[in-house]
């Protein structure tokens, strides 16, 4: 059974998008293996349905929205719990969507997670500096990672044209090799933001 119903979940999420109704019962059977997994795993420490619905779900589907047409790739660097790859590749299956996650009991959810939503994302079970040298992706998205300037400074080589950060105010890092395109307050938060910054 659901632990949130699907109509909950598309109320919780309206500030961030409107969302289709073919992506709801994936959201909630990703809700359901993630409170499942939490309840063993500490994937995140956010424990209650609809903040993990607001939080994770909204701020990742926020970030999908603002993706443009042109982005075919996507690195999800230090995945953690799937936030916002996974998000993104349900809204946006056009893009090709590989997490990265060198914490091995994340990465093994991260596989449960694609095997039962039937996604073709990748999995990368490891750290992104250790993926061959030529992979690169049209966007690298961080989100809540720790130790944000040293993952953006790992991102900054994997991303042909854009990063995308998840980020709040007093965190935002400086991209040495970015210029920044667009900074939009992330809905519901003081100081969340979405940065998004374009190579050259």
């Amino acid at each position: 059974m659901a632990t949130l119903f699907d109509s909950a979940i598309a109320a919780l999420l309206q500030p961030y998008l409107a969302p289709p109704a073919d992506l709801l019962p994936r959201l909630s059977a990703y809700l359901d293996l993630l409170l499942k997994w939490n309840a063993r795993t500490n994937l995140t420490a956010i424990r209650e349905p609809e903040e993990i619905v607001r939080r994770h779900f909204g701020e990742s589907l926020f970030a999908a929205r603002h993706l443009g047409a042109e982005v075919d790739t996507l690195l999800d660097l230090g995945s953690g719990a799937g936030f916002p790859g996974v998000p993104i590749a349900l809204l946006r299956p056009e893009v090709r969507v590989t997490l990265a996650e060198s914490q091995n009991k994340k990465a093994a959810f991260l596989r449960e997670v694609v095997r039962t939503l039937g996604l073709t994302t990748e999995v990368w079970a490891g750290r992104a500096e250790a993926m061959p040298t030529g992979r690169r992706f049209h966007t690298v998205a961080l989100r809540a990672v720790d130790h944000m300037a040293v993952a953006v400074a790992a991102a900054e080589p994997r991303a042909l044209r854009q990063v995308v950060l998840l980020t709040n105010t007093a965190n935002a890092p400086a991209l040495v090799e970015f210029r920044e395109q667009s900074r939009v307050a992330i809905p519901g938060s003081q100081s969340a933001l979405l940065l998004m910054a374009s190579r050259g």
